[in-house]
């Protein structure tokens, strides 16, 4: 990142001016700060900062558009009017499925299969349990079901694995449960058959009754199929697939209007995009919105995949720590885990999403002392951004790890958010006391690093969990911490572990904002199949199953080139890549192929499709684990059709001196260690190339701050990325 990238408020920072107007706009609406970033046709970019207002998020979005166009020196209007991408991620859809204020929905779906809800699948039946919770089963619940038993109808109808019908369609029966569903006056019906990812018939004539039902009624009901939204293998996750598509996605769709309409009312001449969940940006009227819902922490990793090719180093651990949870992702040699089933509170989805690891661990956690047994609880409850941490003076009566941090002198009281918020240091300082250290019998100060010592350990124990997983030593991975409150717990999440490198960013605040402008736009359509290749294939049958995999692959490129056009992409703009979902026979998890071909039309085109499962099985797992002789199973086809749009750049610059006295700004007593120090201040924007900063030290930024412990080091290197080492 060049000078230009820096900020310039209360004087604190001198930086060039930037020339060019920004070209697209990234937003990142977390549960407690949104973030914006802006980019030029340059790669040059800038951050804005604001509280997160989950009732309207249009309102949180402007604020935060409006803190980066004045940190850039333009108006609203002169952003807005100028940019050619308006992207944004965030977590209101996830939200209105946690707090249960979707649609009130129906279901029809295979006669015998009415109870499918409610028995769920184990493994998400026991999801998000603690280890306590796990052994005593007397306080396991399934989650709430979003359609309740007396609005789920089953039809008579049967298609088998293959494709054929057993039993025909009992129209009668789709036409009565229709009208009951109608009578109810539910706001959606979904349809799901028990195989219509192989054929979707029967699926299609339901949907058809349904919508002469509500049309003969005059209602305004939409209806939802299963093989629309998801045409893949296992049902009960096919079945919340389609739930949640109809549940969350209504809410979700009004937000981002509201954001759409914010834009254009400033002279945005498109439309909104938004990021999906396996890495791409989508248009807000993507027809499969919930594959968004989760799309926020997934910038993070694709932030770190760009950064990753910049350092040399393809195996890295993304860490965004925020206000209320602790996001971690893995690079495995340049393999980026995809998670075809993820839980969703509670709920198992077949939608590809790149994988996360997260724990309740943040700023904003909510701190309790048991005055009985004088146990300590971090959250798992967080102060979020309204009313926030006590030291805001928004509301909050509860301390918080934010607060802990601001007693500590850690946080600059007249610097958060560039000075916009002044932190009430004394008012949190009294609530702690009473109601933590008192408690606990020790001092204020004790108590307060206490408490965020807690919260280090559970996020560095989470990451060696993590790491520990993928079958590597931590030596070979890079840790990039990021988020508001990652570069300010980054010593002690990092400590012990034994990292090749770690490494935080100017941008911290809005790296996952930053990950989503590296995105290009995207469609990804898959179904699923079972295609058994074995060991000792002859030539005919290797053609056949290659001929099988490329008449898949053409109609799914027409599906998603087609909605892409629509979108306005130029045809010779588009490129298409199709992959597979392969394992080895036998195998229960599946690994995710780029196919190394457009087309399979021979014997020897086959093989190299194999030949790359068992390059990047190796590569994921090791060399030693690949079992040919077993066979493999392609379970699923896809293809993803992509577009390029302009992405921000980090200007390398050659290495100055290492006396970081230009960013230098004074002094400040910061507890740290157990004893108070005369941290140096340093401003995070004016260091340079070159510069080392060694600890005590606090390197201020209006987003974010990073905190250097006693003789620990920062490297500033020719990317201007911020290299942490321990003493």
């Amino acid at each position: 990142m060049n000078l230009a990238c820096g900020h310039s408020r209360q004087g604190k920072a001198t930086v060039d001016k930037i020339t060019t107007n920004p070209i697209v706009i990234g937003i990142d609406a977390g549960g407690t700060m949104t973030d914006t970033i802006l980019v030029d046709q340059d790669g040059h970019f800038k951050i804005g900062k604001s509280a997160t207002t989950p009732k309207n998020e249009a309102e949180g979005f402007l604020a935060s558009a409006e803190d980066a166009a004045d940190a850039w020196g333009i108006s609203l209007q002169d952003l807005f009017s100028g940019v050619n991408v308006v992207l944004y991620s965030g977590t209101g859809m996830l939200n209105t499925l946690l707090s249960r204020t979707g649609r009130k929905l129906g279901l029809i779906t295979t006669k015998g299969l009415e109870d499918m809800i409610l028995m769920g699948r184990g493994l998400q039946a026991w999801a998000d349990y603690s280890y306590a919770d796990r052994l005593h089963a007397v306080t396991h619940h399934h989650p709430d079901p979003l359609v309740p038993r007396r609005r789920t109808h089953g039809v008579t109808e049967r298609i088998d694995q293959f494709g054929d019908v057993i039993l025909p369609l009992y129209e009668h029966e789709a036409h009565d449960a229709a009208r009951k569903l109608i009578a109810d006056k539910v706001e959606a019906i979904c349809v799901m058959t028990v195989f219509s990812h192989v054929n979707p018939a029967h699926e299609k004539r339901i949907a058809e009754i349904c919508r002469e039902e509500i049309a003969a009624a005059g209602a305004d009901i939409l209806v939802y199929t299963s093989h629309e939204v998801r045409p893949v293998i296992r049902e009960q996750s096919r079945l919340n697939s389609v739930l949640i598509e109809a549940y969350a996605t209504s809410r979700g769709r009004r937000q981002l209007k509201g954001i759409e309409d914010v834009s254009k009312k400033y002279g945005f001449k498109y439309g909104v995009q938004t990021l999906l969940s396996f890495g791409g940006l989508t248009s807000i009227d993507h027809p499969r919105l919930h594959e968004t819902m989760i799309s926020g922490p997934i910038g993070g990793i694709l932030g770190a995949a760009y950064v990753g090719k910049l350092i040399g180093n393809d195996s890295l651990i993304c860490s965004d720590m925020g206000g209320t949870s602790f996001d971690m992702g893995v690079i495995t040699r340049g393999q980026t885990r995809i998670e075809s089933e993820p839980l969703m509170d509670r709920f198992k989805l077949n939608v590809p999403t790149l994988h996360l690891d997260t724990i309740g661990a943040g700023a904003g956690m909510i701190l309790k002392v048991d005055p009985l047994t004088r146990k300590v609880s971090l959250g798992p409850e967080s102060a979020g951004s309204d009313p926030g941490p006590i030291c805001f003076a928004k509301g909050g009566t509860e301390p918080t790890i934010a607060d802990c941090d601001a007693i500590l002198g850690r946080l600059n009281p007249h610097y958060f958010l560039g000075g916009k918020v002044v932190l009430q240091v004394d008012k949190a300082r009294k609530a702690f006391e009473e109601k933590c250290a008192r408690v606990l019998g020790v001092g204020v100060e004790e108590a307060a690093e206490g408490m965020i010592d807690m919260l280090e350990a559970d996020a560095n124990n989470a990451l060696r969990r993590v790491i520990s997983g993928q079958g590597i030593h931590p030596s070979e991975f890079t840790l990039l911490s990021y988020g508001g409150s990652g570069p300010l717990h980054l010593a002690g999440c990092s400590r012990g572990i034994g990292f090749k490198d770690i490494i935080t960013f100017q941008f911290a605040a809005a790296f996952s904002a930053f990950g989503c402008t590296t995105a290009d736009f995207m469609r990804r359509h898959s179904v699923s199949t079972q295609i058994d290749i074995g060991a000792r294939a002859s030539e005919d049958e290797l053609q056949a199953f290659g001929a099988k995999v490329t008449g898949v692959w053409d109609d799914l490129t027409r599906a998603a080139v087609d909605e892409m056009v629509a979108d306005g992409h130029a045809l010779d703009k588009i490129k298409t890549v199709p992959f597979l979902m392969m394992r080895y026979t036998g195998q229960l998890e599946d690994v995710e192929v780029m196919a190394p071909l457009s087309a399979v039309h021979s014997a020897d085109d086959m093989r190299k499709v194999v030949a790359e499962f068992e390059a990047v099985y190796a590569k994921v797992n090791h060399r030693v684990s690949r079992y040919g002789e077993a066979g493999f199973s392609i379970t699923e086809l896809g293809l993803i059709a992509t577009a390029d749009k302009v992405k921000p750049m980090l200007v390398k610059r050659p290495l100055g001196k290492c006396d970081p006295a230009p960013a230098h700004k004074g002094v400040r007593e910061a507890y740290i260690g157990g004893r108070w120090h005369e941290a140096n201040l340093y401003e995070m924007d004016l260091l340079q190339p070159g510069h080392e900063v060694i600890g005590p030290a606090i390197i201020e930024h209006p987003a974010t701050t990073l905190v250097v412990h006693p003789q620990d080091r920062v490297f500033v290197d020719e990317w201007t990325l911020l290299h942490y080492s321990h003493a």
